[in-house]
């Protein structure tokens, strides 16, 4: 159990530093904003370029079962928060679509990514850039087919919407520090230590950068918002999603440990600040999915660290 806590309290605790910060206005909201656009743009993708290039390959893992483990599970939890929307709600069918957004699109970059890394190490990176790789323009393509199609009534294009997810795939800083990770690795050249060392430090910025800037963009979000719809969100989000994520993980698809556990961990992540700009985007439930993000960053500190627990018996 100390080993859980000392995962976790470092975590929350700079994500509370980041908190502090913007709460008593010792850094302004736009040094917030900044920051958060360094670790996406260049610490982030540095840091998966490294992992990607230095990561020894998982004996009998396939990338595959592991996107079953996760997106197929996202996919129910994605309709389950759709129906539920609808007939326990009783609250339009565009808000469904940021509903089901804020309960099955973690906030896996700047939460999960420390989480898995700090619990699993170095074997973690493999895992972490499989899911990383599709999990934003993946969960935007669905959002937005998912309004339009409830708003157009099925006049949808779908040549857009099928062009607009590959220009985010390629506009991605991520997947551009994954692919060129991959490129870098397949030459066999290695890293030059000079660049290395110039890589490794822009990524080590990556992690409290993140956990940061996630503390001070959590003053952005107002907690408030039908109650109801907070409540579900943070229940799919936090427990529904990584059990039924672990379920598939270890017993469906029966991936290797670490790669399990990496997938319940990044499922396991409360609503981020990409649900909440598809909300605000299409003006669709705004106050509910604002307060998710605020309430599911606090619980998460209880579900994660009852997850790293549980995690302990099916570790090797």
């Amino acid at each position: 159990m100390y080993d859980v806590v000392l995962i976790v309290a470092p975590v929350f605790g700079l994500i509370l530093v980041g908190y502090a910060l913007a709460r008593f206005h010792i850094l302004s909201e736009e040094a917030g904003k900044g920051l958060a656009e360094f670790v996406f743009t260049a610490a982030v993708p540095a840091l998966l370029f490294r992992m990607m290039v230095t990561a020894e390959p998982a004996q009998g893992a396939s990338p595959f079962a592991l996107w079953g483990s996760y997106f197929l599970t996202s996919g129910v939890i994605w309709l389950a928060a759709a129906i539920a929307t609808h007939l326990v709600l009783r609250r339009p069918a565009r808000d469904g679509a940021a509903i089901s957004m804020g309960s099955s699109f973690g906030n896996i970059v700047m939460l999960g990514i420390p989480l898995a890394l700090d619990r699993f190490g170095a074997d973690a990176a493999t895992p972490i850039a499989i899911i990383i790789s599709i999990s934003a323009p993946l969960h935007w393509f669905t959002a937005t087919l998912h309004i339009e199609l409830v708003t157009q009534r099925g006049e949808l294009s779908w040549v857009k919407q099928i062009r607009d997810l590959v220009t985010s795939l390629i506009k991605n800083p991520l997947v551009m520090g994954l692919v060129a990770g991959l490129m870098w690795r397949a030459t066999g050249l290695g890293l030059h230590p000079i660049p290395d060392k110039m890589i490794s430090l822009m990524g080590q910025m990556a992690i409290p950068g993140s956990l940061v800037a996630l503390g001070l963009g959590l003053t952005a979000f107002r907690a408030k918002g039908q109650g109801s719809s907070v409540a579900l969100m943070c229940i799919m989000s936090l427990i529904a999603f990584p059990a039924l994520v672990w379920l598939a993980a270890f017993h469906v698809f029966d991936l290797p440990p670490v790669w399990a556990g990496v997938a319940v961990l990044l499922a396991a992540c409360p609503p981020g600040a990409n649900a909440f700009l598809f909300a605000s985007r299409y003006e669709a439930a705004q106050g509910s999915v604002s307060a998710a993000v605020a309430f599911g960053t606090v619980l998460s500190i209880i579900s994660v660290t009852i997850i790293l627990v549980l995690l302990v018996p099916q570790m090797p």
